[in-house]
């Protein structure tokens, strides 16, 4: 069938990935998804400027947040889920409660285009990357800024911390991938990537491996114990723009140019899955926390959800861990021999692995985009809220002035350490226009329609059932009209 081709010689106990849901609504190519550590909610971003909070329980109404003046390149939850973080090409960071109320904070990170955002895993830190050249560490309470590791010569595309937070990775325009030390901020080592610019890097969930996503469709790991390279994917035949590892460790996503998402098996070393579900490039992708579902999302401006299935002897494994699978990856049979010598390691064989395409009858495919709830900036904002500090903090007060907003031709602000300090002031909203009364009340409308929303759906399922009804009484009364008439 259209659905499926290749060689299918998987276990039988394992399923093939399968389309969850569909979400639809921004206007423009989307750039990035994060999953909600309760799986409850998908953030994404979009060249449309707006951020998106989609929910998964059924007929719930999607949150559109409107306020950054660019396109958003960026997305995060933090670790409790209790906040969502976007980075935009204005040049800004915005705080948002991913609820309808929308309250935001937003402070000025970089002097050019935002590229990545991420929290720490305690959640108590920032860590941003700019066109500027830098990258940015900054808290999450106040945003106050922490320090800049400076070393790329062109735009970071890509920073993230390691699991445990000591770490720092960025990738660059460079063509170099640097590790940081977070505690003495220096560069440890710097992998260079002589074949195209780097768009995307993550952490191992062991954090001792990390894996780069490059402009010369190429797919690489490695080792930074050893500082060498584990492997070499050359999967996809266009540029390859988000990867994602598996909770398990043992998979990596990635999505590229060429519309294709590939699922590489990493203790195999060789393409697992190959999907199609995207017209255009596929811009980014992700796994949930557990690695139960993968999220992709791409330049035709629509989310897909699929639950991963393969993963099933995985996921019960990490959920009832057993020590043998703690193994990092560099363990596993196709690794090459990590010789002193420095030679590359041989490129693993690639093999197109199973084809699948989601636009030819996977499951639920036939949901409804949901209705979606357009929310400002600073709508429903109430300054109360520890999130979003008053004017007349002295914080800001003190911030403000011993930071002061750079006149053109200024030379940068320099701490007592010497160090270059931004000069990004936190920037409290706008004052609160509409009274928490009314406040209250447009989200018990919005709930209400939630509920209206739940009953139609409920009613046309009633429909369809006595529709389906009514045409068995029908079919049946003709059978026995076609019975009867010989006898006559």
């Amino acid at each position: 069938s259209n659905f499926m081709s290749g060689h299918l010689n998987m276990a039988s106990v394992l399923e093939d990935p399968t389309v969850e849901r569909h979400f639809r609504g921004h206007r423009d190519a989307v750039t990035n998804v994060a999953f909600s550590p309760n799986m409850k909610q998908l953030a994404s971003g979009s060249m449309d400027s707006c951020l998106f909070v989609w929910n998964f329980k059924p007929q719930t109404r999607a949150y559109r947040f409107v306020g950054h003046k660019d396109a958003v390149t960026a997305v995060d939850f933090s670790p409790t889920g209790h906040l969502v973080a976007s980075a935009s090409r204005d040049r800004t960071v915005r705080l948002w409660i991913p609820s309808v109320k929308g309250e935001s904070t937003v402070f000025r990170a970089h002097t050019a285009s935002v590229r990545s955002i991420h929290f720490s895993p305690d959640g108590r830190s920032l860590l941003t990357s700019s066109d500027d050249k830098s990258v940015k560490v900054w808290t999450v309470h106040r945003q106050k800024f922490q320090f800049s590791l400076t070393g790329h010569m062109n735009w970071v595309r890509c920073a993230r911390f390691s699991p445990d937070g000591r770490l720092i990775i960025s990738g660059s325009d460079d063509k170099t991938i640097k590790l940081w030390d977070r505690n003495s901020r220096e560069c440890v080592h710097t992998f260079y990537e002589y074949g195209g610019f780097v768009n995307h890097v993550e952490f191992h969930p062991t954090g001792t491996c990390v894996a780069a996503a490059c402009t010369d469709s190429t797919v690489k790991v490695w080792d930074i114990r050893m500082n060498k390279l584990l492997q070499h994917y050359d999967a996809h035949t266009g540029s390859v723009n988000s990867l994602a590892f598996h909770s398990s460790g043992d998979y990596l996503i990635t999505g590229s140019n060429d519309s294709t998402i590939k699922i590489l098996d990493l203790k195999e070393g060789r393409v697992y899955y190959t999907l199609h579900g995207h017209h255009g490039a596929v811009t980014a992708v992700s796994f949930s926390p557990t690695g139960q579902f993968f999220s992709s999302a791409g330049q035709d401006s629509q989310i897909i959800v699929w639950k991963t299935n393969f993963d099933q002897i995985d996921t019960e494994e990490v959920l009832h861990p057993k020590p043998k699978r703690v193994a990092a990856v560099s363990s596993h049979q196709h690794d090459p021999p990590l010789t002193a010598s420095g030679r590359s390691p041989r490129r693993l064989q690639q093999a197109t692995g199973v084809q699948l395409r989601a636009d030819s009858g996977p499951q639920d495919m036939g949901d409804q985009p949901p209705r979606i709830t357009e929310v400002g900036p600073s709508m429903f904002a109430t300054s109360q809220h520890p999130l979003l500090p008053m004017p007349s903090d002295r914080d800001d007060q003190s911030l403000s002035s011993s930071v002061p907003a750079p006149q053109p031709g200024d030379p940068p602000h320099r701490s007592s350490t010497g160090r270059a300090t931004p000069a990004a002031v936190t920037v409290p909203l706008e004052a609160n226009a509409i009274p928490p009364q009314l406040s209250n009340t447009l989200q018990q409308i919005v709930g209400q329609l939630d509920v209206i929303t739940q009953t139609v759906s409920i009613m046309e399922q009633r429909l369809t059932i006595t529709e389906n009804k009514l045409r068995e009484v029908i079919d049946n009364q003709q059978k026995i009209t076609l019975q009867i008439k010989p006898n006559d």
